[in-house]
């Protein structure tokens, strides 16, 4: 698909040939529908039309455009689903429709243009498609402040006209001027595009392959993206003054993709504001006005250097991803929701030095047996720790002392089928059990109970065990007497949102052009 993958880059190109085969036929009912192979350079599609809609396309063509009406094959009326006519109406369609091709080798008329589908996949057809639509809807979806979803051969679409230069109103129409789809596009505030897995539609074009910009977009607030190629993406630091919030899902093999596409033109990069040492190639700009960012349900293996560029980061989400150490997070000083979940992670030492004020922490379905490293995040309120490896009590010890901690989930570790499980785990917290919510269940009277009986069942062991080792107990008395009293500095955190995941979007309704 040499197409697909050209850059932005290039020179201007010749208008793609456009050719149209008749492929086949099949009877469906009474009547037979023919089988039409399209091809736009190197994108491909089918369309599928009976005769009575050709012959409704060329009585509008020799109304509109005066073309000759003998040029289609007649009608039949006997016989008209025998093979021998099918055979040979399949020849003379495919001869009208390269005819009509090649009178109009510029933009197609409408009537044309939607019969073969260009609205769907061919450059102009869908350009002119979308700025009639917002022609008429544009002003009204720009005043509901609703999500505007779009489509990557969409945007792909326009990045090609505006990149080759061609004319805003190449069909003659007013209502489909590109001037339309520019002046809703600086004005948007709310985008969603989003591709699909596999060819797109009953074409060949792989949407994940194809580039586009977004620099067309000048006012954006929130960005959904997701099945498209990070890499191929251009524009959106554009929107770095305004953008709040963004969404990238299924797209990105980094989180540099996202975070620094320009960063692969430079061997050197630090952000704005950045006290350099050394030299640098470039000085980036940060994402200023960034506060939630979802990168979930990619290939991202590290939490790399890129983070520098989102310092008001407060929501981030890297579940379902490949990342195997949590590192770099120490940048992000304003960062108090982390989603880690179905990520890679085997340790967590040392991360009270990446995330010092972290609230709500997810770090479900890793592969953790230890939890050291959890037990100096002071201002954790909430802890996923469901699906991992842990087996030892021993080790919620270290998340029992955490002053602020409320909601903790352990459900489906080894350590959860242990008999009394629920009242073990709670007994770990001391005074502050009945103030646990244990895998989202509330604490009873009668774990409470059980729990007290537990406490005193541990002092009394620990005071035997004291009694029988004196000399311990001297040391130990005289190293808590020594020891200064610390406690957490500022008054308890306020609690944060009990879910794992990123607050939820701005629902979208369907966008003009189709949702996912």
């Amino acid at each position: 698909m040499a197409a697909v993958a050209r850059s932005f880059g290039s020179e201007r190109e010749a208008e793609p040939v456009k050719e149209a085969r008749v492929v086949g036929s099949e009877l469906v009912d009474t009547y037979t529908v023919y089988i039409i192979q399209v091809a736009v350079g190197s994108h491909e599609w089918t369309v599928k039309h009976r005769y009575s809609d050709f012959y409704e396309l060329h009585e509008k063509l020799v109304a509109e455009r005066k073309i000759d009406k003998n040029l289609l094959p007649p009608k039949k009326i006997i016989g008209k689903n025998s093979r021998s006519l099918v055979e040979k109406r399949e020849k003379d369609l495919e001869v009208y429709l390269q005819t009509l091709l090649a009178a109009f080798p510029g933009v197609a008329p409408s009537v044309l243009a939607h019969f073969l589908h260009f609205h769907l996949y061919e450059i102009n057809g869908i350009t002119a498609a979308l700025a009639e639509e917002l022609f008429e809807k544009g002003e009204q979806l720009l005043g509901a402040g609703e999500v505007f979803a779009i489509g990557p051969l969409q945007l792909y679409a326009v990045t090609e006209q505006l990149h080759h230069g061609k004319p805003t109103c190449a069909s003659g129409d007013a209502k489909t001027d590109l001037g339309h789809i520019l002046d809703f596009t600086c004005r948007l505030k709310y985008l969603k595009v989003s591709g699909t897995e596999g060819p797109f539609g009953t074409s060949n074009i792989q949407e994940q392959l194809l580039p586009f910009d977004l620099s067309i977009f000048k006012s954006l607030h929130q960005v959904e993206i997701s099945h498209c190629g990070a890499r191929h993406i251009r524009g959106l630091v554009a929107s770095k003054p305004t953008l709040a919030t963004m969404s990238v899902r299924f797209s990105a093999t980094s989180m540099k993709e996202v975070l620094v596409p320009e960063a692969s033109e430079f061997d050197e990069w630090e952000p704005e504001g950045t006290a350099l040492e050394g030299p640098v190639t470039a000085v980036i700009p940060t994402w200023q006005a960034l506060t939630t960012l979802d990168l979930s349900h990619n290939s991202i293996s590290e939490i790399d250097e890129s983070v520098k560029l989102i310092p008001k980061i407060e929501f981030l989400d890297l579940s379902h991803n490949g990342v195997l150490v949590v590192d770099n997070l120490q940048h992000l000083y304003n960062l108090v929701h982390l989603d880690l979940s179905y990520n890679k992670l085997s340790s967590l030492e040392g991360v009270h030095t990446k995330l010092g004020n972290i609230k709500t922490l997810n770090l479900a379905g890793n592969l953790l047996e230890s939890l050291s490293g959890l037990h100096k995040l002071y201002s954790l309120v909430n802890l996923d720790l469901r699906d991992n490896r842990i087996e030892q009590m021993e080790e919620v010890r270290s998340i029992g002392s955490l002053p602020c901690l409320e909601h903790v989930a352990l459900l489906n570790n080894p350590l959860s089928i242990i008999p009394d499980y629920r009242t073990k785990v709670l007994a770990q917290f001391g005074e502050r059990a009945s103030e646990v919510c244990l895998d989202n269940t509330a604490t009873t009277e009668k774990e409470l109970d059980t729990v007290e009986v537990l406490k005193a069942i541990q002092k009394a062991k620990e005071v035997k065990s004291k009694l029988n080792n004196p000399e311990k107990k001297i040391i130990e008395d005289s190293r808590l007497s020594a020891a200064p009293c610390i406690r957490p500095s500022g008054s308890p955190p306020s609690v944060a949102p009990t879910s794992a995941s990123l607050p939820q979007p701005i629902l979208s309704n369907q966008g003009i052009l189709g949702d996912e």
